[in-house]
């Protein structure tokens, strides 16, 4: 699973809380949560991968997606995403993230992303230069 300490993420998003994201019981539910993610691979995308242009990011999919909610979150605040590459594969590339509120860990998620050919429908190895960017995205090189 993911880190639960800060120091082990490279790339850092923030994300307000909004009192939508609020379930009966008054806590942040876990759709939001998991929005949150996304918004910090959003973030990660933006800031290492988008500089090989659009189409080299054209054919990857999320595969895996697994969250672990260690904390309760509540209304009103702010919450920062953090992301790193654990693992670069031959077609795929592991993300660990932790959301986190000042120093406490919410929730930590393992995410598995793999490269395809959108006409055959397969996997196909990742780019080269891709490659070399996720590695900069890695913790301890």
């Amino acid at each position: 699973m993911a880190s639960k300490d800060r120091k082990n993420y490279v790339s850092w998003a923030q994300s307000s809380i909004r009192y939508c994201d609020l379930d009966p019981n008054g806590h942040v539910n876990n759709g939001a949560i998991n929005t949150f993610f996304e918004d910090g691979r959003v973030l990660f995308r933006d800031e290492y991968m988008v500089q090989l242009g659009d189409d080299i990011l054209t054919g990857f999919a999320l595969v895996k997606f697994l969250a672990e909610y260690h904390l309760p979150l509540y209304f009103p605040g702010t919450v920062d995403i953090g992301t790193v590459v654990t693992k670069v594969g031959n077609s795929s590339y592991n993300l660990g993230q932790g959301i986190f509120r000042e120093d406490e860990c919410i929730a930590t998620a393992e995410v598995v992303t793999v490269s395809f050919d959108p006409k055959s429908k397969t996997s196909k190895p990742i780019d080269s230069k891709l490659r070399d960017i996720l590695y900069t995205a890695m913790l301890n090189q």
